[in-house]
């Protein structure tokens, strides 16, 4: 993957650990993992597992743990949800429903017809299995792990129901793939919930944790590296967003495009075939939430996928 690395974080406990994310479960993760019990962690015991939310490179080892150390997991009903049944959702061939929506999307032809004989990525590929039962987080609860109380706030979007802590000790703030110091979460309408609306659900809550910000707070991030100047960064992910929802509007006003044809004007850098499928969704996304807004309509399609206008 282009983005080859996800953070996780280790606060001690006394007698064993508490572990914030895990990566996927890969032969390379574990070896990293075995390296870092023996390591810096001196041999002691996961004793709690905490998802942030249900992306593989963040609950991938969850079950691993769970199996090995008898970790309890803590995440969202939502996230604990929706990581069962990707787990036993396994497809060789993409469905019907996937092909019409890439199709519907504006996929060009000949990349449908190759992606459509390729075996799609499976979440169980690279998540261990996750054993029956967890620990529910929820929005506004307050949590003791690591030697500090936290609050729990929940953010959408990028996710459904992902967690972030706030220290109520000290200025930390576990921040996932909600809050990210150089880089913007993929936002992504999938097949499986074609109207939905994330770019919607994702400025909402960055308005939302504008609330809880402060200057002083140093974010531990899902990627990249921590950082600080959290109000001004959430200000920054909103006005990024506004800026390509007015760009794509103004486009969309001279002619019709395709979501696909809108590449160009969401993403500085040239869309391969390895991200392809992000740039889809996150486009259809945008088109999703000028839709709703009444910005844009259907004005026709070409060769089956639907073009829009303002």
């Amino acid at each position: 993957m282009a983005l080859d690395h996800v953070n996780i974080y280790a606060l001690e406990e006394g007698d064993g650990w508490t572990i914030v994310d895990t990566g996927f479960d890969t032969g390379l993760t574990r070896e990293i993992w075995g390296k870092l019990r023996s390591g810096p962690l001196g041999g002691k015991p996961i004793r709690r597992i905490i998802g942030t939310h249900h992306h593989p490179d963040h609950i991938g080892l969850a079950g691993w743990f769970m199996d090995s150390d008898g970790a309890e997991l803590l995440m969202s009903r939502t996230a604990w949800l929706m990581a069962r049944m990707l787990q036993l959702d396994l497809q060789e061939r993409p469905t019907r429903e996937a092909l019409a929506f890439w199709r519907w999307a504006g996929m060009p032809p000949e990349l449908l017809a190759k992606r459509a004989e390729q075996r799609p990525f499976n979440f169980a590929d690279v998540v261990a299995p996750m054993p029956l039962g967890y620990t529910r987080l929820t929005d506004g609860q307050a949590i003791r792990f690591g030697g500090r109380n936290w609050t729990v706030a929940m953010g959408h979007g990028h996710a459904p129901c992902h967690a972030t802590f706030w220290s109520q000790d000290d200025d930390l703030v576990i921040g996932g793939d909600q809050l990210l110091s150089s880089i913007s979460p993929n936002l992504g309408v999938h097949p499986t919930e074609p109207e939905a609306d994330p770019v919607g659900e994702w400025l909402a809550s960055c308005t939302r944790m504008l609330e809880l910000a402060e200057p002083r707070h140093f974010v531990l991030p899902g990627h990249k590296l921590p950082f600080t100047g959290l109000p001004d960064r959430l200000r920054q992910l909103i006005d990024n967003h506004h800026g390509a929802l007015g760009r794509m509007e103004a486009a969309l006003r001279k002619a019709p495009r395709s979501a696909v044809e809108c590449f160009d004007i969401l993403f500085k850098r040239r869309i391969d075939e390895s991200v392809f499928g992000l740039a889809l969704v996150e486009a259809v996304a945008h088109v999703n939430h000028l839709r709703f807004r009444g910005a844009i309509r259907a004005v026709g399609e070409r060769d089956g996928a639907a073009l829009w206008g303002a």
